[in-house]
């Protein structure tokens, strides 16, 4: 049998205020003939560590609160001959009499675990919150990893060379099951032996002494399983070379099998539109794990994709755009004549049934109008819009990757629904996304630490504070002229000028303080002269109307919406007005107006505002959010990204007869639900690993 003076193990036991009992557990485990006992002090108040010192224990400090970060504080610069870590906590719980045993078993494993679950008394003492989170850690472990575990006690034993070569990320409470799985993935020989547990001798429990701990520790190691089974998956799957070459062969196959699939009145070919989209998508979940890839590869798909979706049948909204580019080619105004006027009719064209609301005069800012123009004069044809379409498309590629480097900006480049919405259904949405792109990355790298950012951007973005809010106001401007609903974000640019301004020193010349405000209107000059140019061909004889505001489609349409549709099974009323949801938008804005100072977190929280306040909603829409998830790697855009293809059974039941444009409760839930619940995700994340549990504002990288 190995005795402690054998086996050379050195014990590792976190305390956090264990001022009552820290001494009695040293003195258990010297009795044991384990002399080599490192206390981590986490923070302690009452004197803690000192004690511990006092009782013949090495004392090291760990400022960061956390089990894990402390665990692994204490695991850092370990004595040369040490074999062997035992853990077990600071506040007498743990029942040290199977001690010998643990040590007597180490020549035949690699790591052994107390099983508090397997004695009565034990089971008695945990409360129901600990019994009920081991078994169903011990559940997911089995279902995931094939490894029946009874328990995640502290108490354990582990061979020091196994547990260095786990490079253990977690920090928080997730550090024993983090340890656990790992030793299932290397193969570890793993026992669990039977021990007792008793009620803590002193002190107040971190984790299951109260409800929102419990819950908290509960949450902690449910994340931390779904992050190690998303792992796992990743490296099945995702390693370099067969990730890349299994992403890249489902991607381009998806396109090909999308590729005839686009004119859902074709209703005989939703089953393979369905497939050409599940194939993409699981392309693009196995795009998520790759960690470096060449600029050829990157590019050649991106090409590729989009061209194999260039001849898709299109939405309906570019028949719109051809017949408004069309009808300026002619000298008509589309904010002046609806599709249907009579005045248009000896104009119509074969595809003019195809027109979308033709009772509805043009929603697109005169910019986009001034595009539709331009392309309609070469050929008003659909691959010619396409191709200004995907254009721009591959602008945002180059920028974000030069700015992220290719492997971040695959969520965009390789997104199913960018490729598809831009490449295959012929949205203009690409137009109105690149000028925010830009004046996203000329903004925040103004106010970004320069040695936070690459070279190449540092090179491209350096500009003086003043003249990169000019440039990025006058950007939004464009964007604002191409679609509205970048209107806030000039808002965000002219309140970032405005707050400068007002910290800034009052100046003893009246002259400099004017100068001081001016800048405040330039801002507000720039932004608006994009509009205000592109409007001038509009706006003849006194009259400019760029909005419909009598439509009916806009004022009282349906969508795919959320909260509206939540709204108006509560309150009947709601359901016709849809200028309601303005109002929850605006108090949104403004929370974020005085919270962010980051041009990337105000407009991917707008955004998300928006589209969850929003009567209509289109598929497309949620492309919005996909730049931005680049630089944020939010999981909500990620895995909108995939559920936003159940909003296509709406035009293919309307193609079936049914014209109500309503999705059912299930296939709203299966739209929305992965944007909410990864949006949740990235908000909690921080708050479960972070002592104060604030969620503070992230520097964009």
């Amino acid at each position: 049998m190995i005795s402690c003076q054998d086996l050379p193990v050195l014990v590792l036991i976190p305390v956090r205020n264990e001022a009552e009992t820290i001494a009695a557990v040293i003195q258990a485990l010297q009795s044991y003939g384990l002399t080599q006992i490192r206390v981590v002090d986490n923070g302690s108040t009452d004197g803690s560590g000192a004690i511990a010192e006092q009782a013949g224990a090495e004392v090291v400090t760990e400022p960061i609160p956390g089990y894990g970060q402390s665990c692994w504080r204490g695991l850092q610069h370990l004595p040369a001959q040490v074999e062997w870590i035992l853990f077990c906590d600071g506040d007498g719980s743990d029942d040290l009499s199977q001690l010998p045993l643990f040590l007597a078993t180490a020549a035949e494993y690699d790591l052994i675990l107390g099983n508090r679950r397997a004695t009565a008394a034990g089971r008695a003492v945990l409360t129901p919150a600990q019994n009920f989170g081991s078994q169903l850690a011990g559940f997911l472990i089995q279902l995931g990893w094939g490894q029946s575990y009874r328990d995640l006690g502290p108490l354990r034993l582990i061979r020091r060379s196994a547990l260095e070569q786990f490079e253990m990320q977690d920090r928080g409470f997730g550090w024993t099951v983090e340890m656990q799985v790992r030793a299932v993935e290397a193969g570890l020989r793993i026992c669990e032996l039977p021990v007792g547990y008793r009620p803590r001798q002193g002190g107040r429990s971190k984790i299951s002494g109260t409800l929102v701990g419990s819950l908290q520790a509960g949450l902690v190691i449910l994340s931390t399983l779904a992050v190690l089974y998303a792992q796992k998956l990743r490296r099945l799957c995702c390693t370099r070379s067969l990730g890349l070459g299994l992403s890249s062969l489902l991607l381009l196959a998806g396109c090909l099998w999308l590729m005839p699939a686009g004119n859902f009145q074709q209703t005989e070919m939703m089953p393979q539109f369905w497939l050409g989209v599940s194939l993409l998508g699981l392309g693009f979940a196995c795009s998520w794990g790759v960690r470096a890839i060449s600029a050829s590869w990157f590019w050649a798909v991106v090409l590729i994709s989009r061209l194999l979706l260039l001849p898709m049948y299109p939405g309906d909204d570019v028949w719109r755009y051809l017949w408004e580019g069309y009808l300026q080619t002619l000298g008509f105004s589309p904010y002046e004549l609806a599709p249907n006027a009579p005045e248009l009719a000896a104009y119509r064209t074969d595809w003019w049934p195809l027109i979308n609301h033709p009772d509805v005069t043009s929603i697109y800012p005169p910019v986009a109008q001034l595009g539709f123009w331009m392309l309609a004069s070469i050929t008003p044809s659909v691959l010619v819009f396409k191709l200004a379409f995907v254009g721009v498309d591959l602008l945002i590629c180059w920028l974000l990757s030069r700015r992220f480097g290719y492997a971040a900006t695959l969520l965009y480049a390789w997104n199913p629904l960018v490729i598809y919405s831009f490449a295959g259904a012929a949205h203009y949405d690409s137009w109105f996304l690149l000028p925010i792109v830009v004046a996203w990355l000329m903004f925040d790298s103004a106010i970004q630490p320069q040695s936070s950012q690459p070279q190449s951007s540092q090179r491209s973005w350096s500009m003086t504070p003043l003249m990169s809010k000019l440039t990025s106001a006058g950007w939004i401007g464009l964007s604002i002229a191409i679609k509205w609903m970048s209107l806030p974000l000039l808002g965000f640019v002219i309140w970032q000028t405005l707050k400068q301004t007002l910290r800034q020193p009052v100046l003893k010349y009246p002259r400099f303080r004017y100068a001081q405000i001016k800048s405040v209107g330039w801002v507000m000059l720039c932004g608006s002269l994009p509009l205000l140019l592109a409007a001038v061909p509009f706006c003849q004889g006194g009259a400019c109307t760029l909005v419909p505001t009598g439509s009916v489609f806009v004022s009282h349409g349906r969508s795919a919406e959320l909260i509206p549709y939540g709204v108006s099974l509560i309150w009947q009323p709601a359901r016709w007005e849809n200028w309601l949801y303005a109002i929850p938008l605006g108090l949104v804005i403004g929370w974020l107006l005085l919270r962010t100072k980051y041009f990337l977190v105000f407009t991917e929280w707008y955004f998300f505002a928006l589209l969850i306040l929003s009567p209509i909603v289109h598929a497309w829409y949620f492309t919005w959010l996909i730049p931005f998830g680049v630089a944020s790697r939010n999981w909500g855009t990620r895995l909108v990204s995939l559920s936003a293809f159940i909003y296509f059974v709406l035009p293919h039941r309307q193609a079936l007869g049914n014209r109500d444009w309503l999705l059912l409760p299930l296939e709203r839930g299966i739209l929305w639900a992965p944007l909410l619940l990864g949006w949740l995700w990235m908000v909690i994340q921080p708050m479960l690993r972070s002592s104060s549990g604030t969620i503070q504002e992230v520097e964009p990288q």
